[in-house]
């Protein structure tokens, strides 16, 4: 399997300034990937994956223990994208971890690719075909009951969008969760916005913390792109054994790029090339 010597991470819950800096820029780097996928393939959703590339930062270069030279190694850490329309965040990071080649990235989402529109078991480091909302956090679920089953020392993450909390699986799996006592981490991106408007105007999901509360989870609550602030909320959450955990997440659609932040338009628009062109400059200064 294609590698380039990445090493196996043992978490790191450090938040010295070294160490934040360079989930920093990662992050910065993240968001640029992103950006030039989509400008090449003309194709994908903006502004979810661009709110989610300092989580994407935290885990898989500070926390999840993976082997990109051996994607199903059994003793890996769990990751599940199930907000799945957020694909392009999830290659861009893959890719920097070295689970595949960067020239893969062009030829996404074309026929016979191995990085299309959602993600797909054919790509290396993902656990589950995603993006038919509602289904990535029962998923987790059963992948942690499994490896409660086979005596491994696992942990499991899911990435939840806060519009496909509209999803009545969400819930029974929050249940699920609760009554099992398993120690899922689900990360809940909440940006206010969906495709069809903002979470308020397509379906009211607030008093959400209380809700997820009520559901049996202990519910951190923390500022999305605060990457010391992520670091604690995983680090408690990683001690946490005997019940779930929501890191409910606060960030900014379209985060980094100043024109498309907290718009609706990029959840899924594709903006003319210049628009691009300027997204890349804005994030090429902010890296000075």
């Amino acid at each position: 399997m294609y590698s380039e010597t990445q090493p196996v991470l043992k978490p790191d819950f450090s938040n010295s300034s070294d160490h934040i800096a360079f989930l920093q820029k990662t992050a910065l780097e993240l968001r640029r990937s992103v950006v030039k996928l989509l400008q090449h393939s003309r194709s994908g959703h903006l502004g979810g994956s661009l709110s989610l590339a300092d989580v994407m930062s935290v885990l898989y270069f500070s926390i999840l223990r993976n082997d990109p030279a051996n994607p199903n190694w059994p003793n890996r850490d769990l990751f599940i994208l199930s907000k799945g329309h957020a694909a392009p965040i999830l290659y861009a990071t893959l890719t920097k971890r070295g689970f595949f080649p960067e020239a893969w990235l062009d030829t996404h989402r074309k026929i016979n690719s191995r990085v299309q529109g959602h993600p797909d078991r054919q790509t290396p480091g993902v656990e589950v075909a995603t993006g038919s909302l509602g289904q990535g956090l029962s998923v987790m679920n059963g992948m942690m009951l499994a490896a409660r089953v086979d005596h491994r020392d696992t942990h499991g993450v899911a990435v939840l969008g806060d519009g496909e909390c509209d999803e009545g699986q969400v819930w029974e799996a929050a249940m699920s969760g609760a009554h099992h006592k398993i120690p899922t981490v689900a990360v809940l991106d909440r940006n206010n916005l969906q495709i069809g408007g903002t979470t308020d105007q397509v379906k009211r999901l607030e008093p959400f913390k209380d809700k997820w509360l009520a559901f049996g989870w202990q519910v951190l609550e923390v500022e999305g792109h605060d990457i010391a602030a992520l670091l604690q909320a995983f680090e408690t959450a990683w001690q946490t054994l005997d019940q779930p955990t929501l890191l409910l997440t606060h960030t900014v659609k379209g985060k980094g790029v100043s024109f498309m932040e907290n718009q609706v338009d990029y959840h899924a628009k594709i903006p003319a090339d210049d628009v691009f062109e300027k997204a890349l400059v804005e994030l090429s200064e902010q890296a000075h």
